[in-house]
C-alpha cells in the first residue's frame, strides 16, 4: 500500500521543522503532503525545505478545508493524518496502519486526559465521546482526535460532508459509523505543541462546539436526538393536561400547544432520518 501523509498546517514553520525530519526518517517512502492554510511565515519554505509536496492556499480556508484539498490530491491507498505543531509523534503512525491491517476502515489515534489542552476541553470532548457512543452504540475513545488513518477510497466518500473548520475529526468520525465502516482507536500519547498557542479561541469556538453537538445527532440519527424531546413535550403535555383537570375540569391551550409541539418534533426527526439515509447513499 502506499501512504499518503497529510500535514494540515497554518504558520506552523516551527513545528514542521521538528515533525517533519522524524517523519520523513521512518517514512521515507510515503507521500508526504504539507497543506499550507494561509500561512504568514515560512509554514511553506519548510516544509519543502524537508522535502514535502507543498500545497499553499492564499488565505486561511480552515483546517477541514485543508484536510479536504490533501486527500483530494493525494495518490496513496491510504491516508494519515496528524497536525503541524509537534503534538503527533510520526513513531506512532505504525500503530495506527498496523490496525488498519486487521480489517478496519479507519483507525483513530485516542488521546488521554493528560493530552487534552485544559480541564475545560478535556470535559467538553469527553462529553462529546459519551454523546457519540450513545448515538453510535459503540464505544468512541476519541472523537476530536486529529490523528487518524483511514482507507483513502472510503474517506473521499464523505469530502462532501466534511466542513471547512475543525470538526472534521467529529464528521468524518460519524460518517464512517452510519456507512457501517469499521473504526478503532489505538490509544497515544500527546506532546506539548510548539511554538504559538492554539489557534481554537474558546470564546468563539465554544458555542460552535456546541453546536457540533447537534450535529453529531442530526448527522448520525436525528430521530435518536428528536424522538426523545418530542416524548418529553408529550409528557409535559399530558402530565399538564392531568394537573388542569385536576384544578380546573378543563383542557387548556397550553395542554394542546405541548402535545402538538411532541407530534411536529416527532415527524421533523422522521423527515430527518429519511434525508440522513439519502445523505449516505453511495452513488453508483
Amino acid at each position: 500500500m502506499k501512504i499518503s501523509v497529510i500535514v494540515p498546517a497554518k504558520n506552523e514553520a516551527e513545528g514542521l521543522a521538528r515533525t517533519l525530519p522524524r517523519l520523513g526518517g521512518l517514512m521515507p517512502r510515503a507521500e508526504i503532503i504539507v497543506v499550507d492554510d494561509g500561512s504568514s511565515d515560512e509554514t511553506a519554505a519548510i516544509a519543502r525545505q524537508h522535502g514535502a509536496r507543498v500545497l499553499s492556499a492564499p488565505y486561511s480556508m480552515g483546517n477541514g478545508a485543508a484536510i479536504k484539498r490533501g486527500a483530494r490530491e493525494a495518490t496513496g491507498d491510504v491516508l494519515v493524518f496528524m497536525d503541524a505543531d509537534g503534538q503527533h509523534d510520526p513513531g506512532h503512525i505504525s500503530q495506527l496502519l498496523e490496525r488498519l491491517g486487521q480489517g478496519y476502515d479507519m483507525v483513530v489515534g485516542a488521546r488521554n486526559g493528560a493530552g487534552q489542552a485544559n480541564v475545560g476541553r478535556g470535559l467538553a470532548n469527553a462529553f462529546y465521546n459519551r454523546l457519540a457512543s450513545w448515538m453510535t452504540g459503540h464505544e468512541v475513545a476519541d472523537l476530536t482526535s486529529g490523528f487518524r488513518a483511514a482507507r483513502a477510497d472510503r474517506f473521499r466518500e464523505f469530502l462532501h460532508l466534511l466542513p471547512n473548520g475543525f470538526s472534521y475529526p467529529t464528521t468524518s468520525t460519524m460518517a464512517f459509523f452510519r456507512s457501517a465502516y469499521p473504526v478503532a482507536y489505538v490509544p497515544i500519547p500527546v506532546a506539548r505543541r510548539v511554538g504559538k498557542g492554539s489557534h481554537i479561541r474558546p470564546l468563539r469556538d465554544g458555542l460552535r462546539f456546541l453546536l457540533i453537538i447537534f450535529k453529531i445527532a442530526t448527522l448520525y440519527s436525528p430521530l435518536k436526538l428528536f424522538a426523545p424531546v418530542g416524548l418529553g413535550f408529550g409528557l409535559l403535555g399530558v402530565g399538564y393536561y392531568g394537573y388542569t383537570f385536576v384544578t380546573e375540569h378543563r383542557f387548556t391551550n397550553m395542554s394542546m400547544l405541548l402535545l402538538s409541539a411532541a407530534v411536529i418534533i416527532f415527524l421533523i426527526g422522521l423527515i430527518s432520518e429519511q434525508i440522513t439515509s439519502l445523505t449516505y447513499r453511495r452513488d453508483e
